[in-house]
């Protein structure tokens, strides 16, 4: 069956570093005392070898770094190389490292292949029943324990500040691991004995208390299967599957956590403003139900309750393409840590003829490393990255919230004979060298069924200067339109320093709308918000959009609060786009939709 906008999922995934928590404690049930000063007594484990390990056997070591580690988390697999490092760097001035993995969801396999992936040679354990994390009142991964000579806490917290919940920055600010060890190692107390360790919640083994109603085979799968498993499967962005009660069970607690806290669902307009065919937010019913069942320790229930698992077509949330273009004849490398730039991939599809299309999906090749891709046409004649005319060669594009190119019957966008396509790749690398070869696929339909042609435009301003340490600057752009247009979807685009943004309506009757308000911006999240119903904008009409920025120190993405940013396409450089799909409001034939679009050619701003 052909998928409709209306059908697109409200998806709840869990997904990259988003589903991370940066504070502790994050619960008001969970008062936590702080372990500085604690006395680590002898415990035994073994590693994912089967090798008996015991604390003692570190007694000849002047300190302990003790680390918990967990397979899947994002931040544990950037930080599991960096660990390895410091275990180098230190060994021969007597410092032991341990790494531990406590989640119930981790096997010893999966710690085996995050111990060959990091290279790490210091012993990797498996803390069955999470009985070594409760005893260090470990919470998250990655958590670092630092143990003196009389194997007492000394430092807790996080290694250093270089990523963190919706950031990463090009080096470390403070290397506060390394910085306690230092302090010890020149018998000095350590500066900054404590530091917020942000991190995937532990997976512990709870108890399961009488009395719930809620199971998760009776009403916690149907929910996820609803709103998670198009992403927490096989191949997908999601960096673990949530597919069977053994998965997800170790994240019952970080399930609930990114709820409570606004990080998940991946949605941030203000609900106050438009209604949104995609609205990706859980109802209060969903959000009790989940608390229930966290609450009672994750009940399994009976699994004959279980709802038929849910099918998906393998490969593409689009209908079969009918092309598929690569970005590459060859992968292209992408180192295991610092900031990549943006790199453009220039593809020639060899068109001879206007194609006309419907759908359209960037598929990233490794999704670990790939945070978002856009794919421009090229017109003949155009330079540069194939943007020109006002972005208006923008097709699609593949993000963390963002969802494939899904038009409505009668609507296309159109791809002039003789278009090349550019692949804008965003790479985030995740601790290890990856390589990525991802594509585009296509699906068209004959002019003659085209009635409307959908362009994708945008209120941008070029011209933006950004003072330094500037906590909440504002810069906007607006867009006139010369004839009635429909208002299909709104895409609004800034990078590490965005803060709010807002597309307004001002009508020719002298009356305004806000259409979307989106207060808190996350670049980490590039959603595209789908209007419920195609909104009419008259004639005369002007779409504003207001941009907010924050290029203080205060904002942890920001990577250097003491610049003057101007506008480019690099992450440390800013940019001011409002996109909006849009199409003629009058139905008409193909040869009338290819003529000019439906708003003015120029950009208007509003000042800086």
């Amino acid at each position: 069956m052909r998928a409709t906008r209306g059908l697109v999922p409200r998806l709840f995934c869990l997904a990259s570093l988003m589903l991370l928590s940066g504070t502790r404690p994050v619960a008001a049930d969970e008062a936590l005392p702080s372990p500085l000063g604690r006395s680590i007594t002898d415990f035994a484990l073994q590693d994912y070898r089967g090798k008996p390990f015991r604390l003692a056997e570190l007694s000849d070591q002047k300190l302990v770094v003790v680390a918990f580690l967990g397979t899947e988390c994002p931040l544990a697999k950037l930080y599991a190389p960096r660990l390895q490092q410091l275990a180098e760097k230190y060994r021969s001035q007597g410092v032991a490292f341990v790494g531990i993995d406590a989640n119930r969801q981790d096997g010893v396999t999966e710690i085996a292949q995050l111990a060959k992936a990091a290279r790490v040679d210091f012993p990797m354990l498996k803390d069955v029943g999470n009985v070594v994390a409760d005893q260090f009142g470990a919470v998250r991964t990655p958590e670092v324990f630092l143990l003196d000579g009389d194997r007492k806490v000394r430092y807790w917290g996080r290694i250093d500040d270089q990523y963190g919940i919706g950031y990463q920055r090009e080096t470390a600010t403070r290397t506060d691991l390394a910085a306690a060890i230092d302090d010890l190692l020149a018998d000095r107390d350590v500066t900054v004995a404590e530091t917020p360790a942000p991190g995937c919640r532990i997976g512990r083994v709870r108890e399961v208390l009488p009395g719930s109603e809620v199971t998760y085979s009776s009403q916690v799968a149907r929910i996820l299967q609803e709103r998670c498993v198009a992403c927490h499967r096989p191949g997908e962005i999601a960096p673990f599957a949530l597919q069977s009660y053994a998965e997800v069970a170790g994240w019952a607690e970080t399930i609930r956590e990114v709820i409570h806290d606004g990080r998940m669902p991946p949605w941030h307009a203000n609900p106050a403003y438009g209604k949104f065919a995609n609205d990706a937010r859980l109802t209060p019913e969903e959000i009790r139900t989940i608390d229930e069942w966290v609450a009672h320790g994750a009940p399994e229930g009976d699994p004959a309750e279980l709802p038929e698992a849910k099918q998906f077509t393998a490969g593409w949330q689009i209908d079969t393409p009918d092309a598929v273009f690569k970005m590459a004849d060859y992968p292209s490398d992408i180192p295991a840590e610092g900031v990549v730039g943006y790199r453009h991939f220039v593809v020639d599809p060899g068109f001879t003829e206007d194609k006309w299309v419907v759908q359209a999906e960037a598929r990233p090749g490794n999704r670990s490393i790939v945070h978002h891709i856009i794919i421009f046409v090229r017109q003949p004649g155009e330079g540069g990255q194939g943007h020109g005319g006002g972005f208006s060669g923008f097709l699609c594009a593949a993000a963390p919230g963002a969802r494939p190119l899904i038009l409505e019957p009668g609507q296309a966008k159109r791809i002039p004979a003789g278009s090349k396509l550019v692949f804008q790749m965003h790479y985030t690398p995740n601790g290890t060298p990856q390589e990525d070869l991802s594509e585009v696929g296509l699906v068209f339909t004959d002019a003659a069924k085209v009635t409307r042609e959908v362009q994708t435009m945008a209120g941008i301003n070029p011209f933006l200067n950004i003072p330094p340490g500037a906590p909440d600057h504002e810069v906007s752009a607006y867009k006139r339109f010369r004839r009635d247009t429909l208002l299909i979807s709104l895409f609004p685009h800034m990078h590490l320093r965005g803060k709010a943004f807002r597309y307004t309506a001002k009508y020719p009757d002298g009356t305004e709308e806000i259409l979307l308000d989106v207060p808190a911006y996350d670049f980490n999240w590039q959603n595209t918000y789908v209007l419920a119903e195609p909104k009419l904008l008259p004639k005369g009409t002007k779409l504003q959009c207001t941009a907010r920025y924050d290029n203080s120190a205060d904002n942890p993405a920001n990577p250097d609060p003491t610049a003057l940013v101007t506008f480019g396409e690099q992450t440390w450089e800013e940019m001011m786009i409002g996109f909006f799909d849009a199409a003629p409001a009058a139905a008409t034939g193909p040869s009338a939709t290819a003529g000019p679009s439906s708003a003015d050619d120029s950009n208007d701003t509003d000042g800086d």
